[in-house]
């Protein structure tokens, strides 16, 4: 299961937001190879489709598409060089595959920042560089332990003793990895670094209903800090995590109608949730009948005997047909005997590239 590491400087809102989304976690059983641990939170994605589905099959069982919040400990300056808890947060953060940065854009003065100031962008250039300056002796150390293999004139050392250096320059010039251009060799023969300035990165933006919010008044602040996030390519989405925590045990309804009396115009926790699956370039298909309902988490692009490993590893050697549907057209037609009748029902090969929302029963 893919995980999502939350990460900011102490007192930003992490902790809180996580109690939040441990609300939306998911029952263990369905998941049995997951990490039990009070700071990781396995989170069910919300997704209507699923619901429509159950009620189509009269389904037994609902399971939905999940991923792995995780809690990291909160990040000091010089955390590179193991000030604070600095090497348990580095060693954290490099088992995640991405990084939420939650950053907070309300004053409050009963609420102290770490800085003394309330400085959203000064706030992510300090996790930022604490990323870089990791990468940056991750990849010295790298280049240095080469060196006898690039003598040899290893060609596999060679190549990755090049790419290394481009990385090193441009970490030099508080940039991260993941703006160098690489070959599919090249980002093979650097995965084995789990360098975090590769890693995709998600800023959650933390308001307060009682605060002063950067993004709803005039703030060149909150403007530089949204350039940026554009700049870089990343997403981002902001929250109240104090309400989403306070909130968490209200039913759906209720939970609308007390933020609409609050007039916030904060994203919620299902949306942040929606946002991070994207983020990790995922995508769901389904299986359903009357003992279950299930989403199945896979990669954007992946074939049709790739997916059927979501279920079972052996799905992908021992695939021959998959009938698949899109699950709209399953619900319209009525029922699946009247799909087929209708031709809606098709059957796809080895080289079918699954998409989000396909219907599939696999024959192996």
């Amino acid at each position: 299961m893919l995980s999502i590491g939350i990460v900011g400087l102490p007192n930003v809102g992490k902790s809180t937001l996580f109690n939040a989304l441990t609300k939306k976690s998911v029952d263990a059983e369905n998941y049995p190879f997951c990490t039990i641990d009070p700071s990781v939170g396995v989170v069910s994605v919300p997704d209507s489709r699923l619901d429509e589905l159950a009620e189509f099959s009269q389904t037994k069982k609902t399971i939905p598409a999940a991923i792995e919040f995780v809690d990291i400990a909160g990040l000091v300056a010089g955390a590179h060089s193991g000030e604070g808890l600095g090497n348990k947060f580095l060693a954290n953060i490099r088992e995640v595959d991405a990084i939420a940065e939650m950053v907070r854009i309300f004053e409050d003065d009963k609420i102290i920042h770490v800085s003394g100031k309330i400085d959203p962008m000064n706030d992510v250039e300090v996790i930022n560089l604490e990323l870089i300056m990791a990468d940056f002796q991750t990849v010295t150390k790298r280049i240095t332990n080469l060196q006898k293999d690039v003598k040899k004139n290893d060609k596999v050392a060679i190549v990755e003793n090049e790419v290394l250096a481009r990385i090193e320059k441009v970490l030099d010039g508080g940039k991260f990895a993941s703006t160098v251009e690489m070959s599919e060799e090249e980002l093979k023969l650097i995965k084995a670094l789990h360098l975090l300035t590769m890693k995709p990165i998600l800023y959650i933006l933390n308001k307060k209903s009682e605060g002063r919010n950067l993004d709803e008044v005039e703030d060149a602040r909150y403007d530089e800090l949204i350039k940026f996030i554009e700049d870089s390519g990343a997403k981002y989405v902001k929250v109240d995590a104090q309400i989403e925590h306070e909130l968490k045990d209200f039913a759906p309804d209720e939970k609308d109608e007390y933020k609409q009396q609050l007039g916030g115009s904060a994203d919620d926790i299902d949306g942040l949730i929606r946002t991070g699956y994207e983020l990790l370039n995922l995508m769901t298909y389904f299986t359903t009948g009357v003992e279950e309902t299930r989403a199945w988490t896979i990669k954007n692009g992946w074939t049709a005997p790739m997916a059927g490993t979501a279920i079972h590893t052996d799905f992908k050697d021992k695939f021959i047909k998959a009938d698949v549907i899109n699950w709209k057209d399953l619900i319209s037609a009525g029922s699946r005997a009247e799909a087929r009748d209708k031709g809606l029902i098709r059957i796809e090969g080895k080289d079918y590239i699954v998409k989000d929302g396909d219907v599939i029963e696999f024959r192996i």
